[in-house]
Order: structure tokens, then sequence, then C-alpha cells
């Protein structure tokens, strides 16, 4: 039986292709005439890699024959069969994937016979919330099933937990404790369970005693890291603190899940310390580079250049030599100058004499003027501040002014330096090129791990905000206070 075109067909196939679901046309010996859009979309597959082709190629071969049976079942009588949702199985993509469908069937008569619409829904998102509302009720059945037990499962639950995890009573109790836990925090110990929290720490601080009680009131609190003295020394640990309830709902006690951090905070300590030192080698080396430059190279290069221009003034001098001369005196003027210039970069002495603002308006003027760019400088209420937070601030915007006039392509850029609320924000804008930030932090150059590694060892924060086409905002946040003010002015 053919599928010819025609007017009725022309409409057929417009009704067919508004369809929201794939739909299949096939004759009566199961061949396919017509697959609308959908279908194409949901099987991967061209009309003209199945007209033509029995229906069953779009079903995996374990199906096939349950399919077939249903399809000539319905064409036996397909008058008396209105379309409907009668048959669940599963779909086969061109790749071989599979997936649930609803097939409906439904009649199509035309002039030249009755053909069979086969309407395919994908079900697979109705299928995964069909199975999680049965592992909700599974859950739900079982937990009813449990509730009596509930406290014993939930020791049992914190005994093998591969996790520090104690279970006390509402008088601080042990009730059952993880091995890690033993491990972490009773080494060598064997009578841990009813004994009290407070006898194994005695030492306990009076703000995690007032957060077991928050805890027995219905809290959970938790801290990433947190710090105190024990009588073994110093520790860290990263915890949280819930209460457990009965099964009549009423609170029985607490858990604390705890995680004793101390070696990897006396590690990043460690780090952190060799850090700094190597910054502050770095410092002196520049210092020592710079005082040379300016104190040693650039007399030696101003002497050369005075040298040059009294020779020059020799009036029995040939004119060749003459201007060899003044090409040699531009070039050593011109060499002189960028030797003190590196001798400002390495060691800016007017950071030590006038403070941090005075000494960034300073280097910012400079260094515009050398880059023949305009840097917008503003300050507002910035105190006297201990030397190592003003070095890190120097440096950094240093760093951010040295990007922006290589890479931005623009000549103004706004460096602004506030106190606000206990902090000291620095920030330089501008509006350029910028660059993406994914990108740039796998590549994580050696400029931008050593702003970031500065402003960490004052206890900063950096943020580097930048979109290509929509410029660069590096903004420092570095926190201040009244006894950092009162060191920097001793």
């Amino acid at each position: 039986m053919s599928w010819n075109e025609g007017v009725e067909k022309h409409r057929l196939r417009g009704l067919l292709e508004l369809a929201p679901d794939a739909m299949v046309v096939v004759d009566q010996a199961g061949m396919i005439v017509f697959v609308n859009t959908q279908t194409e979309r949901l099987f991967g597959q061209h009309q003209e890699e199945v007209i033509g082709r029995p229906v069953e190629i779009l079903i995996p071969e374990r199906f096939r024959e349950r399919h077939r049976g249903h399809r000539e079942n319905f064409s036996a009588e397909p008058r008396v069969r209105p379309m409907g949702a009668n048959l669940q199985l599963f779909g086969l993509r061109k790749d071989g994937t599979e997936f649930p469908v609803e097939i409906s069937l439904g009649p199509i008569e035309t002039a030249e016979g009755i053909f069979v619409a086969s309407a395919i829904r994908d079900i697979t998102e109705r299928k995964r919330a069909e199975q999680v509302l049965r592992d909700t009720n599974r859950a739900l059945e079982t937990q009813t099933a449990a509730l009596q037990s509930q406290e014993e499962l939930l020791k049992i639950f914190v005994k093998n937990v591969p996790a520090g995890v104690a279970m006390l009573d509402r008088e601080m109790r042990y009730l059952q404790v993880s091995d890690r836990w033993c491990t972490d925090y009773f080494p060598g110990r064997t009578q841990i369970l009813g004994r009290s929290h407070y006898e194994l720490f005695p030492d306990m601080p009076e703000r995690w005693k007032e957060v077991h009680r928050r805890a027995l009131q219905g809290e959970t609190l938790r801290a990433s890291e947190d710090y105190w003295e024990g009588q073994d020394g110093p520790h860290w640990a990263r915890w949280e603190v819930r209460p457990w309830k009965t099964a009549e709902g009423a609170v029985g006690g607490i858990l604390i899940l705890a995680e004793d951090i101390t070696h990897r905070k006396q590690m990043e300590q460690a780090l952190s310390g060799m850090t700094r030192k190597l910054i502050e080698s770095q410092e002196q080396e520049r210092a020592r580079i710079g005082r040379e430059l300016h104190d040693d190279v650039s007399q030696r290069l101003a002497l050369l250049a005075f040298e040059l221009s009294e020779i020059q003034n020799h009036n029995d001098l040939p004119s060749e030599v003459q201007g060899r001369l003044q090409e040699l005196h531009q070039m050593t003027s011109d060499i002189s100058k960028g030797v003190h210039n590196l001798s400002h970069e390495l060691h800016f002495s007017t950071l030590d004499y006038l403070g941090l603002v005075s000494g960034m308006r300073s280097w910012c003027e400079e260094y515009g003027l050398r880059q023949k760019l305009e840097i917008d400088f503003k300050s507002r209420d910035v105190p006297k501040l201990p030397r190592e937070i003003s070095l890190c601030l120097f440096r950094v915007a240093q760093e951010a002014l040295h990007n922006a006039a290589k890479y931005s392509g623009v000549k103004r850029i706004e460096v602004q330096l506030t106190q606000s609320s206990g902090e000291i924000h620095l920030i330089v804008n501008d509006l350029g090129k910028g660059f993406d930030i994914e990108s740039a932090r796998r590549k994580l150059g050696l400029g931008l791990t050593s702003m970031q590694e500065r402003v960490r060892l004052v206890g900063g924060t950096i943020v580097i905000d930048s979109k290509l086409t929509a410029g660069t905002t590096i903004h420092v946040c570095v926190p201040f206070s009244a006894e950092h003010s009162s060191q920097a002015a001793r």
C-alpha cells in the first residue's frame, strides 16, 4: 500500500508534524511510510533511513515480537479501536541506546486504505519520578518499622562511620564513639562509654560548652576551623554539633562530628613562615640591588654622560665624530634614566619616609609619566599602617598596574585606596581588553601567584574580576585594627 502525495496526504502530514510526540505511520504490512520531525529527533534517524523499513527497527530486538503482535492485533479491527495509551516498552535509537516509551496506536483512513499511526512518547522522566516515589515509600516504610530501634541503629552507625563521631546523652555522657574518634582523641584508652565528656576533656573552653548547650536545645552548629589551647599544646579542629532525637521526637543528646586538623594547620603555618621569609628575603635583595643601582651604577652613568659632553665641546673634532658623540651622550642619558626607574621599582624609599598613601600616589605619578598613562589615584581615611601591610598593598598595586599597562590597551587606570569598617581596600580598575579568568588560573603566572601570597600573608583577600572586552578589576581587602595603627606609629 502506498502513501502517495495529494491534498489529503498533505494535510495529514501537516497535522502529524504539529503533534508533540513522535508519529510513525505504517501500512498493513508494518512498513514505515511516514515519520515526523519529532521521530527523527527522538530516535536520531532521518526519514530516508527508516521509510520502507519495518517499524520494529525502532524497537529493541527482545521486544519486537511483543510489539508486532500488538500491532497486528490492532490492525485486525482498527476501526473499533480508538487511539489510546496501551503499550509500554523500550525504543531503540540509532546509536544503540534504549529508553522507555509509551506507544498509542490509531487508524488513519485514506482512499487507498487504512494505515496505522503510532504516537511514541519518551517516558524516561516519568519512570525516574516513579522510581524516586517507590524508593521514598520504601524508605518511609523501613523508617517506620525501625523507629523503635532508632537509637540502637544510630549507635551502630556512629561506631562504624569512618570519621571522628561521638554520640552523647543529655548529661554529656558517651553512648558511642567511632574508631576514628578514639584514634584522634583517646589513643590508648579503653574505657570511654558512660564517662563524661568534660571529665575526659577537663580543659574544655567555655565557648564549646555553650555550643553543647545550644545543640541540646535543638540547634545545629559548625565551624570549619576552630583553635584552642590544650594541656599538650595548641589544637585545631573542624566540627559540627547536632542534636539526635528519640523515637518520641525529643532531643536525646548530641552528635559531635569532629576532625583534628592540627597537623594540617601546623603544615600551613610552616609553609606560610617559609613564604614570608622568602618574600622578606626578596624585598631585602630588591632593596640592595636598588641602592646599588642608584648609588653606584647611576653615578657612573652620570659621570660617563658628563665626560661625553665635555669631549663633544671640543671644536676641533670632525662633524662625524661630533654627531656620533651626540648619539652616545643621548644613549647614556636614556640608560641612566632606565636604571634610575628600575632602582625605584626595586626599592621605593618614599614608601618608608612618607607612608603608603603618599608613596603610592608618588609612584603612580612617576609610572604614569613613564608609560604615558593617566593613573587616577584616590585615597580616603587611610591611617598609618604597619610596614608589612603597606608593602603588600604597594607591591600588589605595582603588579596590577604593570599588567594593565602591558595588556589592557587603555590609557586610563583607576586606583583607589580606602579604609572602611576596619578594613583597608585597594581597588585597581581598567576598562580595557580584559581576559578569561579560568584560563589565567590554569596558567597561574608568577605575578598573580605573588599577589595572592602577599595578600594571604597579611590575612587579606584578593578578588580578580575580568571579562573579555569589559575590563579588569582587582580588589584587595586587608583587615585592620587600632592595634595595627599603634604598632605602625611606634
